[in-house]
């Protein structure tokens, strides 16, 4: 009795811990698959991220390149019409200094 006892323990015992070495096994492999399916997907974000900044570096290198643009436009036409409106004010300034001293003169007389 007492052998058939030891050697159904034994048996038993050898069945779990095979089981569980399998076990093990298929965990360490889930695992690993795990970790490289992770570091693809890492390697597939970080090179999508830096696609997309790339574009948004492209388009703001456009955007600054046509605001530069309009402002040199800009600051020339504000130069052109500050000409104008500083000949026009000497124009007048003279126009207004010459009766002045047509009326000085007149008043002198």
């Amino acid at each position: 009795m007492k052998a058939k006892f030891c050697l159904k323990f034994c048996l038993t015992t050898a069945a779990l811990l095979a089981l569980t070495a399998i076990s093990y096994g298929q965990a360490g492999t889930d695992m690993k698959n795990a970790a490289e399916d992770t570091g693809h997907a890492t390697k597939t974000a970080a090179k999508d991220t830096g696609k997309a900044t790339e574009k948004a570096a492209d388009k703001t290198g456009d955007a600054t390149k046509t605001v530069a643009k309009d402002t040199g436009h800009a600051t020339k036409t504000a130069a052109k019409d500050t000409g104008h409106a500083t000949k026009t004010a000497a124009k007048d300034t003279g126009k207004a200094t010459e009766k002045a001293a047509d009326k000085t003169g007149d008043a002198m007389k």
